[in-house]
């Protein structure tokens, strides 16, 4: 079992996710979730819809880091699929449900690692080697960040 404390930390970052970021667009309008976070930035809804398609690709990442010899992690084109119909009109609740599930699945592959497998390294394809542990500590801070974003644009926007 992994006894790394900031990885361990991760871990619970990637659990409470999906709980911090109900909260974060609880009560907001379908206005409100158009509300781009910055100046030319995505809007709420896109990223809710983002924070799933990121996650996804996260979990199919580790996964093959754990099974594959230094696989290669493709990148995606995350602005574009930010703009397809499914990130830009689609109710968030289907990818709150989508992100509870993903989550569950993620943390009980997570907690279950050894030290070892967090060392098995993989080639991302924009950012070179990568261990395992710097993806699932990215992962973390990743949702972090864009609970944050939302947080802080209700709080600018008075929607507190």
């Amino acid at each position: 079992m992994i006894t790394k404390p900031k990885t361990l930390s991760s871990i619970e970052h990637i659990r409470s996710l999906p709980s911090k970021l109900e909260k974060a667009i609880e009560g907001l309008s379908d206005s409100q979730l158009d509300t781009p976070y910055r100046e030319g930035g995505w809007t709420v809804r896109q990223v809710v819809h983002h924070l799933v398609d990121s996650h996804a690709n996260a979990l199919i990442r580790i996964k093959l880091v754990l099974t594959e010899d230094n696989p290669i992690l493709k990148p995606y084109l995350q602005d574009a699929w930010a703009e397809l119909p499914d990130c830009k009109e689609m109710d968030v609740i289907h990818s709150i449900h989508i992100l509870r599930g993903l989550h569950t699945k993620w943390v009980y592959l997570l907690e279950r690692l050894t030290d070892e497998d967090l060392s098995r390294k993989g080639n991302h394809l924009d950012d070179g080697q990568v261990t395992l542990e710097t993806l699932i500590d990215g992962y973390a801070r990743h949702g972090i960040n864009h609970v944050y974003q939302i947080n802080s644009l209700r709080e600018k926007m008075g929607w507190i």
